[in-house]
């Protein structure tokens, strides 16, 4: 028979962690009954809602988070008492660099503070105090607290809790709250990381291609024959250009043109799938019956965009900045192509290349954008348009017929 000192250690180890202090339904809540809530933001209301109903007098609770997006900073979630959704606010990028941001309790927080817990209640105007207190006074709160929450390799985010009642948080409702703070880090890490997944994906490959990768299309080869008006643009002399201007005059430069003719693509439905040096590739797909049409209304409020943006690098002394742009419609692969280690999710085919040859050919025509009988019959515009012929294109076996704006 085994005796008691032959079992491990780990059978008879009775000792006891410290977390947490005691056995809170609204912790079980966030660690088992949240799974299928797939937004931070609701998950927030609830629990602040459960923690008021459990007696702790959260009036306000806000949660700070630090993204990678290429325009936002930050972000802050917002609840307060009588909200049924929070508030989501962005930070542009230079706002850590204001005197406001910078005197913060948030920034002490990311500055590496363990805890920032100010009494409103004794607080007066003038003090000297950051005015963001007044603002809480204001709102007839009592007392503020800031904790940390540790992310996986230090990522260090914020959550914050104010109280409406009178004297504040009591000391069993700090213990309250500590006690769910480690749940509510894991839960925001995994929700956060889910965030930024999208987020980057949206910035590198555009929504619906990041939608499709999100879903599982991931494979080489993976994707789909679609129907699409293809929109091919090349910035024109920008191999002078470069070799001419400091670097960061050519990025800025660059980065001028492609916000000129991205924003109307974007804006009028289309996807850009991908940006090659100073071209652009994109579609609008023909899922939407008025995705022709779209494509025109693009390339035209593009054209006002590039227009304004010369009259500015005219002023400051720069170069005047021309284009080309082939237009046709057709069937295309859609999907992942690649490597086996390194896919790029884009699309090819033969009307992908009529495309790129239409573009090419705006250098010999000397017009900006042309376009194929094909696209033209498409999006019924041919009273808009000028016949230019037909044209032989490189690697293309009959002739094409091309068609440009009428010049007025």
């Amino acid at each position: 028979m085994q005796s008691l000192s032959d079992v491990p250690s780990y059978f008879t180890d009775q000792s006891e962690g410290v977390w947490p202090s005691r056995r809170r339904k609204i912790i079980d809540w966030l660690v088992t009954e949240t799974r299928d809530e797939r937004f931070i933001d609701n998950i927030f209301v609830q629990m602040c809602q459960r923690l008021r109903d459990d007696g702790v007098p959260v009036a306000r609770a806000s949660l700070h988070f630090r993204t990678l997006h290429p325009q936002w900073l930050g972000a802050r979630i917002l609840w307060k008492t009588g909200l049924t959704e929070a508030v989501i606010d962005t930070f542009a990028y230079g706002v850590e660099t204001t005197p406001q941001f910078r005197n913060s309790p948030v920034n002490e927080i990311f500055s590496g503070a363990i805890e920032v817990r100010k009494n409103l209640e004794t607080m007066h105007a003038g003090d000297g105090h950051h005015q963001f207190y007044d603002e809480l006074i204001r709102e007839g709160l009592t007392e503020y607290i800031a904790w940390p929450m540790e992310h996986t390799l230090g990522k260090r985010h914020i959550v914050t809790f104010s109280s409406d009642r009178p004297g504040g948080f009591a000391e069993d409702h700090i213990a309250f709250l500590k006690d769910v703070l480690p749940a509510l880090t894991l839960v925001t890490e995994i929700r956060i990381k889910n965030i930024l997944a999208r987020t980057l994906l949206e910035t590198y490959v555009g929504p619906h291609a990041s939608g499709q990768i999100l879903a599982g299309a991931t494979t080489r080869g993976s994707g789909a024959t679609v129907g699409a008006a293809i929109l091919i643009c090349d910035l024109r002399d920008f191999t002078t250009i470069s070799d001419h201007w400091p670097r960061d005059d050519v990025i800025e430069l660059l980065n001028g043109y492609f916000d000129a003719m991205s924003e109307p693509i974007e804006k009028h439905g289309g996807e850009i799938l991908k940006f090659m040096g100073d071209g652009m590739l994109a579609i609008f797909p023909l899922t939407d019956p008025m995705a022709c049409r779209n494509l025109l209304a693009a390339i035209m409020e593009a054209d006002r965009a590039v227009g304004t943006l010369n009259e500015q690098n005219a002023r400051e002394g720069r170069e005047v900045l021309r284009y080309g742009i082939g237009v046709h419609v057709g069937d295309v692969m859609y999907g992942n192509i690649g490597s086996r280690r390194r896919l790029d999710f884009t699309v090819i085919g033969p009307a992908v290349n009529v495309a790129s040859r239409l573009e090419s050919l705006t250098k010999e025509i000397k017009r900006p954008v042309l376009f194929s009988r094909a696209f033209v019959e498409m999006a019924a515009c041919k009273e808009g348009m000028e016949s230019l012929g037909s044209f032989p294109l490189r690697g293309l076996g009959e002739p094409v017929d091309v068609f440009a704006f009428k010049q007025s």
